[in-house]
C-alpha cells in the first residue's frame, strides 16, 4: 500500500468517524501529519510513515 493512499483512507476514517469529537481535522502533506482537534480543544497530532513496503 502507497503511504499517500494510507493516509487519504485513514483521513476519511478519522473525518467520518462519530465515536470521536472531532472539531477539526487538518492534513499536512508534506511533513505527513495529520492535526486532529477535539472538541474539548485538546489538539493530536499523527504522523504517518511507511516502515516496510
Amino acid at each position: 500500500m502507497e503511504l499517500n493512499y494510507f493516509k487519504d483512507k485513514l483521513f476519511d476514517l478519522l473525518n467520518e468517524t462519530d465515536e470521536l469529537d472531532i472539531a477539526d481535522l487538518d492534513a499536512e502533506d508534506r511533513k505527513n501529519l495529520l492535526k486532529v482537534t477535539m472538541a474539548d480543544g485538546s489538539i493530536f497530532e499523527v504522523s504517518c510513515q511507511a516502515i516496510e513496503q
